[in-house]
């Protein structure tokens, strides 16, 4: 049974691809210094799938902690989830971004280096590639300066994958991801932001719940049809799948390169004003927003092309946008 580390593994997506990874027959040992998320999740992971993963509080800037665990773990491959991940906070924060998302990758790097580890599996986003010239997204759109701090240690990140990869022949494959919604239909574990949120759907589920007063719509004149931003919004269950094809991909000798990265999306685009409309009419609420100004480090729109993860990892989303937001909500309310 291949052993794999899962860093951040008490998240959002991180939980989410625990289950997937359990359920597919694999070993998991977690680190997560749950900064960002409860120890909670620990146990719902195991009500979930009847096997309680391995867990580990380590702060991964930490370094001499980070070497301390691979001194008594053998890892068979790792999926390196833990990062800061707010684009509005990285513009406010961006040392305390650069030092997280970018000291623990090299620390974790390091380590694999030096203990000639392999298979390596980077949380991207597809916010490396800005505001991109044509839609949808493919792989061969450039990575252009990126928007904000947050995308930028993705791209940064990117690099210094790319770099090692080169260097010690180690093989790694990023996912950029494109946006994460909704929660596994147990209902037991979801997106749990904490404090108050930083993505739309957390914001409009606890709008719904009364949480929330009022939510903010970031911008109207955007060059949209509706004036407001255009995401691709993908069920987490569909993206955590796609992690564990990649790390079949990687395991199984299937790579192509060294470094590859592929786009994890659903290929269709949505408006803030039609994921609203979507929403109210999976939970028949009525949702109270307020256009607003936009916010730093936003794009006009992002959706992505998706042919060769569907043809490279044999991946593709099986859920839709309507179950995405409904999952979120059944989620909320058993909160």
């Amino acid at each position: 049974m291949k052993k794999i580390l899962v860093t951040g593994g008490l998240g959002f997506i991180g939980s989410h691809t625990v289950v997937e990874l359990q359920n597919s027959g694999f070993d998991v040992v977690i680190i997560d210094d749950l900064s960002k998320t409860r120890i909670s999740v620990l146990d719902k992971i195991t009500e979930i799938t009847g096997k309680k993963p391995d867990y580990h509080n380590i702060d991964l800037r930490v370094k001499n902690d980070v070497k301390n665990f691979f001194d008594n773990n053998k890892i068979d491959g790792i999926i390196h989830f833990a990062a800061f991940k707010a684009v509005g906070e990285s513009m406010h924060k961006p040392l305390d971004y650069y030092e997280n998302n970018i000291g623990s990758l090299v620390y974790i790097l390091q380590e694999m280096r030096d203990r000639k580890l392999d298979n390596f599996i980077f949380s991207s986003s597809c916010t490396v590639y800005g505001q991109a010239d044509e839609l949808p997204i493919t792989e061969n759109a450039p990575v252009k300066t990126a928007e904000s701090t947050y995308g930028n240690t993705k791209q940064i990140g990117e690099e210094i994958i790319k770099e090692t990869c080169k260097a010690h022949l180690l093989n790694a494959i990023a996912l950029r991801y494109f946006n994460p919604i909704g929660a596994h239909e147990s209902v037991k574990i979801g997106e749990l932001p904490l404090g108050v949120p930083q993505n739309l759907i957390p914001f409009v589920t606890q709008t719904a719940a009364g949480i929330r007063t009022e939510l903010s719509v970031f911008g109207n004149d955007y060059p949209t049809e509706d004036g407001t931003a255009v995401r691709d919004y993908i069920h987490v269950v569909d993206l955590a799948k796609a992690h564990i094809a990649a790390l079949q991909r990687l395991i199984n000798k299937n790579n192509k390169q060294n470094f590859e990265f592929f786009n994890v999306g659903t290929g269709t685009g949505s408006s803030v004003l039609e994921v609203i409309k979507a929403f109210e009419k999976a939970s028949g609420k009525s949702l109270n927003y307020k256009i607003v100004g936009r916010r730093e480090g936003d794009i006009t729109a992002a959706y992505a092309d998706t042919t060769i993860a569907n043809t490279e990892l044999n991946w593709k989303t099986e859920k839709t946008l309507d179950e995405a937001l409904e999952s979120a909500w059944k989620w909320q309310q058993q909160n």
